[in-house]
């Protein structure tokens, strides 16, 4: 594999159920953009466990997959799992945050960090190159792993930061949702509006904060303003992600809905597994369904960066 310049990666990033799948999902159609889905979790959920890639077949059958761990591993069987899973649990933590930001690691922190992110870049060099994409995405979503991402000078790190109403992502985390990878046996994680309130306001600030401490690009972009305003969103991230995009790009997206095929996203939201047209909406069921009290509480607990992103403290559109 080439080595001779960094890899490309657009990472997505902000706290869960802000639509991070969707943006994913629509800038995968784009020539020159590969999404990889959640690698955060493909150590674990897919190499350990098998579960089902975003095109259907159990992740070590998938062919593109089986390609990318033969180029950056020698196959995925001599991927040390328990040992990612050791690092990511020394390194990889929101509580290492400030240490990052300030670049302030101790020796042992600063060897862990290397051998844990080189993990990374053998997996995006070998997607880059199976897929012929200039830019593979990576929609982990996690601060923290961003921020050892943009200590990595093999990676060319470029940050889409998603954010959505805290009382959206709240009321979306208390619903009950099954994970079809696991052919129903599971269901996605549930939190409570406090929890997720907290988890918002630590994420965001998080990735707001990544922008100014470091020399990694970040653009933010709202979730409603990705759905009102799809093409206006997607040529403005292609842009910025260096991706050329001209009109007969952008001939699978309308206002209203967007043409997807069969992707390869490793793990992540079940809205991985779509293909055919998936209608553009706003998911504002929250405004009716979520309780009072419950709208308050997160309204009260996320207030501040609310007004920062230029959502009102009421529930009106």
């Amino acid at each position: 594999m080439n080595r001779t310049s960094p890899v490309r990666v657009l990472f997505l990033g902000g706290l869960g159920r802000s639509g991070t799948t969707l943006v994913e999902r629509v800038l995968g159609e784009l020539p020159g953009a590969f999404p990889l889905g959640e690698v955060v979790h493909l150590w674990t959920r897919d190499i350990r466990d098998n579960e089902r890639c975003g095109c259907g077949r159990p992740f070590l059958e998938c062919p593109f997959w089986t390609e990318v761990g033969q180029k950056a591993f020698g196959g995925w069987a001599t991927v040390d799992v328990d040992r990612v899973i050791a690092l990511a649990a020394a390194v990889d933590r929101t509580r290492n945050i400030p240490q990052y930001a300030l670049r302030r690691q101790s020796p042992q922190m600063r060897a862990d960090l290397r051998e844990y992110t080189s993990y990374y870049v053998r997996l995006y060099r070998a997607a880059q190159e199976v897929s012929g994409a200039s830019v593979v995405i990576d929609s982990s979503k996690h601060a923290s792993l961003a921020y050892c991402l943009s200590l990595e000078e093999e990676v060319d790190l470029r940050v889409v930061h998603v954010v959505r109403d805290s009382r959206g992502v709240a009321y979306s985390w208390t619903k009950h949702v099954d994970r079809p990878e696991t052919d129903g046996s599971a269901e996605m994680a549930r939190f409570s509006p406090v929890k997720t309130s907290i988890l918002w306001d630590a994420h965001n600030v998080a990735f707001s904060a990544l922008g100014r401490r470091s020399s990694v690009a970040v653009r933010r972009i709202r979730y409603e303003q990705f759905v009102a305003d799809p093409l206006g969103s997607v040529r403005e991230i292609a842009e910025f992600a260096g991706l050329a995009v001209t009109g007969n790009d952008l001939e699978f997206l309308t206002p209203e809905a967007a043409e997807l095929g069969i992707c390869h996203s490793a793990a992540g939201n079940p809205m991985r597994f779509i293909t055919g047209r998936l209608a553009l909406r706003q998911d504002e069921a929250w405004r009716q369904a979520m309780p009072a009290g419950a709208r308050r509480l997160v309204s009260t607990l996320t207030g501040p960066l609310l007004g920062a992103y230029g959502y009102s403290l009421g529930t009106r559109r």
